[in-house]
C-alpha cells in the first residue's frame, strides 16, 4: 500500500483555517468584507469575550437564496469568480471562497438570510463542519452570521489566543480598517454588550478619522489628491507634529481594501524625510485607485499583501503627490493656544476622486475660551494658504545624475561673506562658490557681480523684526524678536539645514568642489565596512569624497568635499562606512544621497554648546531669512519655536 493518501475534507478545511483564521479578528474581517460585497448599507458587529465566545455580524445586503446557502459553506465555492481570467481583474473584497468553509470547520455557525424577493428567510446551523438541515425562519432582508466557540474543536489553536481585551482590541482594529475604507456604510461595533462605535454613513472619511483618532488629529490633517493616467490617489496625511513611534497610524487602501506594501510605506516615509525625527513615523489615510488588471491581490490568503504590475510608477506617483502637498503647506511648529474645534477644511474635490472625498465647508470660528492651553501645533487654517517652501530654479541647471525630482528645490544664493571664525559651511563663503575653485589671485570680473538676493522669508515663516538683535542662551539656542512675538532657535538644527540645502543644490548640479589631499590618507577599518564603502565609491565621489581600495581592509582617501575642509577625513569616512554598513539604506539613488547629505551636514554644522560671537549670530540669522524649508533640520527636528506677542501678554496677565 502506498504512503501518499488524500486528506479528508475536514482536515483540508482545518489546514485552510490555519492560514485564513488566525484569531477572532480574522473572522470579523472575512464576514464584514462579504457584507460589503453583498451591497450592504448597514453592518452591525457584536463580539463577546473578544470574539472567543460569540461573533455576530448582521447586514442589510442582498442575502442568499435557500439553494445558495449550503454552497456558501463549501470550500472554494464563490459567486465572485467565473473563470481563471477573473483572478486578473478582481473587483470585490473577497473572492477565494474558502473563508466560510474554514470558519464553519472550527466553530459553531448559524446563518440566517433572506433575499428581497423572498417571503421568508432561511436558516442553517453548522457545528464543526457538519451542516444541519435548512429551515425557514423570519428575518429581515440581508444576512445574519453568528460564530460561537471559535476553535472549540482545535484546543491547541484556542490556547494560543490572547486575553479577552487583547482579542477585542484586534477586532476593533479590523473594524476600524474596514470602516475607514467604506465611509458610505453605516457601521456599528459592540463589545461585551456595549456600543463602542456607531458610525453613520458619511460622504468623507474625516469624520471616521475623528471617531477613531480624535478631533485634534482629524483637524490637523492635510488633504492629498493626485491622478496619473488611470492611477489615482486621494486622502489625508498627518502634520509632522502628529507623528507616531510605529507605523500603526498608516492606513493604505486599494480599491476599498486595507493593504500593506513595503514600497508604498517607503514612499510615504521618503516623502516625510527631513520633516520627522529619526524613529518617528508619519500618519496617513490614503486611498489608491488602480485598474484591477494592474494589481494582483491573490498573493496571500488574508488578501492584505498585493503586487503591482508597475510598482515603480505607483511609488513615484505617491511620493511626488505627497511632496507637492507639502510644498503648498506650512509645517512650522508653533507654541500657541489650540482652539477646540478649529481645523482646516479640504478643498472641494473635482469630479474625481469618488464621493468619499470631503465636501467644502466654511472654516468655523474659534469659540471663546477662558484660558488658553498651549501645545506644539501648526494653525490648520493657515496651511492651505501657505505657498511653497522651495521655488523652482529660474535658470536651467545641468542635468542632475539623479532621478527626476531630486534637487528641484531652489536653495538660496548666499549673499554675504561669513564673518569671524565661524565657518558655516566649512569652506569659503557661499557666494564665492563657482564651477571652478576660487583663488586669491584670480582676475577680477569685468562686470560688477550681481547683487545678493534680498532676504525674503518663505511664506509662513515669521520675519525677524528690523534691526533686532538676538542673544545666545546656554550656548545652544538663539532668542530673536519677530514682527509678532519672539522665536527660540536651535543653532545646530538651523545651521544643519543651511548646509544641507547648499550641499544638495551643488550635488544636483554636479558641481561639488573637492579638495585633494597632498598625501592620500590610508584608513584601516573592518572588512565589511570597507567593502560597503567601496561599493558606494562612485556615489561618494559625487559628494566630493574620493576613496579607493588599498588592499585588504584598508581604503585610501584621495579628496574630501571643499565645503568640509575642517572636517577630519578619517573620522568622516569611518562614520560614513559605519552608517552604510549598519543602517537600512533607501532603495533609490536620490534617497541614499539625501541620507548621506543629512549625515555630512550634521557633522559640519555648529554644535550645541559652542559659543558664538554677535557677528556670527547675525550671520546665521541672515541666512535663515534666505533659506527655504528652514522650519526643520534634515533629521526632522524643528529649528525654531514661535511665541506670539499676544501669548506672552496672556502669560503675564496683561490681557
Amino acid at each position: 500500500m502506498g504512503l501518499i493518501q488524500q486528506l479528508p475534507p475536514s482536515v483540508v478545511n482545518q489546514i485552510a483555517a490555519g492560514e485564513v483564521v488566525e484569531r477572532p479578528a480574522s473572522v470579523v474581517k472575512e464576514m464584514m468584507e462579504n457584507a460589503i460585497d453583498a451591497g450592504a448599507r448597514r453592518v452591525e458587529v457584536s463580539v463577546e469575550r473578544g470574539g472567543k465566545d460569540l461573533i455576530r455580524i448582521a447586514d442589510d445586503g442582498s442575502g442568499m437564496s435557500p439553494e445558495d446557502i449550503p454552497l456558501a459553506f463549501l470550500p472554494h465555492a464563490t459567486s465572485k469568480l467565473q473563470s481563471a481570467e477573473d483572478l486578473h481583474k478582481v473587483r470585490t473584497l473577497g473572492f477565494r471562497g474558502e473563508a466560510l468553509a474554514a470558519i464553519a470547520e472550527i466553530s459553531k455557525v448559524r446563518c440566517q438570510t433572506r433575499r428581497a424577493d423572498a417571503e421568508e428567510g432561511s436558516e442553517i446551523v453548522i457545528e464543526g463542519g457538519i451542516a444541519g438541515p435548512i429551515r425557514p425562519c423570519g428575518c429581515p432582508v440581508g444576512t445574519v452570521m453568528e460564530v460561537r466557540n471559535l476553535f472549540y474543536n482545535t484546543p491547541v489553536r484556542r490556547g494560543f489566543l490572547k486575553s479577552d481585551s487583547t482579542e477585542a482590541g484586534h477586532v476593533a482594529e479590523t473594524f476600524a480598517r474596514i470602516a475607514l475604507a467604506q465611509p458610505q456604510v453605516h457601521m456599528t461595533f459592540r463589545s461585551a454588550g456595549k456600543v463602542v462605535h456607531d458610525l453613520p454613513a458619511v460622504a468623507g472619511v474625516r469624520d471616521r478619522i475623528a471617531a477613531f483618532f480624535g478631533r485634534e488629529m482629524a483637524e490637523s490633517l492635510l488633504w492629498v489628491e493626485g491622478k496619473l493616467d488611470q492611477t489615482g490617489l486621494w486622502g489625508y496625511v498627518g502634520h509632522p507634529s502628529q507623528s507616531r513611534s510605529s507605523t500603526k497610524g498608516q492606513y493604505l487602501f486599494l480599491g476599498g481594501r486595507y493593504v500593506r506594501d513595503r514600497s508604498l510605506s517607503h514612499a510615504l516615509n521618503e516623502a516625510y524625510r527631513g520633516l520627522l525625527m529619526v524613529g518617528r513615523n508619519p500618519v496617513a489615510f490614503l486611498n489608491l485607485e488602480i485598474p484591477p488588471e494592474e494589481v494582483d491581490v491573490n498573493v496571500h490568503p488574508t488578501k492584505i499583501e498585493v503586487r503591482f504590475r508597475d510598482p515603480q510608477r505607483v511609488y513615484s506617483h505617491l511620493l511626488s503627490t505627497l511632496r507637492q502637498t507639502f510644498l503648498a503647506s506650512d509645517l512650522h511648529s508653533r507654541l500657541q493656544p489650540v482652539p477646540p474645534g478649529k481645523g482646516s477644511e479640504a478643498p472641494a474635490p473635482a469630479s474625481w476622486p469618488p464621493a468619499s472625498a470631503p465636501a467644502p465647508a466654511p472654516a468655523p470660528k474659534p469659540p471663546a475660551r477662558p484660558e488658553p492651553s498651549y501645545a506644539l501645533d501648526s494653525p490648520p487654517t493657515d496651511r492651505r494658504a501657505i505657498a511653497s517652501w522651495f521655488e523652482p530654479s529660474r535658470t536651467p541647471a545641468a542635468p542632475p545624475p539623479f532621478p527626476e525630482g531630486f534637487g528641484q528645490a531652489r536653495p538660496p544664493e548666499w549673499a554675504a561673506n561669513l564673518p569671524g571664525r565661524l565657518d558655516f559651511a566649512r569652506a569659503e563663503p557661499f557666494d564665492e562658490f563657482a564651477a571652478e575653485p576660487s583663488r586669491a589671485d584670480a582676475t577680477p570680473p569685468a562686470t560688477p557681480p550681481e547683487p545678493a538676493p534680498a532676504a525674503v522669508a518663505s511664506p509662513g515663516m515669521p520675519e525677524l523684526a528690523p534691526h533686532a538683535k538676538a542673544i545666545q542662551v546656554h550656548d545652544s539656542y538663539l532668542i530673536a524678536e519677530t514682527s509678532d512675538g519672539m522665536m527660540v532657535i536651535d543653532q545646530h538644527a538651523l545651521h544643519e539645514r543651511i548646509i544641507y540645502e547648499e550641499l544638495r543644490k551643488r550635488v544636483a548640479e554636479g558641481r561639488v568642489e573637492s579638495q585633494g589631499l597632498l598625501v592620500p590618507e590610508p584608513v584601516h577599518m573592518p572588512a565589511d565596512e570597507a567593502a560597503t564603502l567601496l561599493e558606494h565609491a562612485d556615489l561618494l565621489a559625487t559628494l566630493g569624497l574620493e576613496v579607493e581600495g588599498f588592499g585588504g581592509d584598508t581604503i585610501l582617501i584621495r579628496s574630501t568635499p571643499a565645503m568640509l575642509r575642517d572636517a577630519h577625513p578619517e573620522r568622516l569616512v569611518r562614520d560614513l562606512a559605519e552608517h552604510l554598513a549598519t543602517q537600512p539604506l533607501p532603495p533609490t539613488r536620490d534617497g541614499l544621497v539625501a541620507e548621506l547629505l543629512h549625515m555630512v551636514s550634521c557633522k559640519a554644522a555648529v554644535k550645541a554648546g559652542q559659543k558664538l560671537t554677535p557677528e556670527e549670530i547675525e550671520a546665521l540669522l541672515a541666512r535663515r531669512e534666505l533659506a527655504h524649508d528652514a522650519h526643520h533640520c534634515p533629521h526632522g527636528r524643528p529649528t525654531a519655536l514661535i511665541f506670539t506677542k499676544s501669548e506672552l501678554e496672556k502669560q503675564f496677565g496683561r490681557i
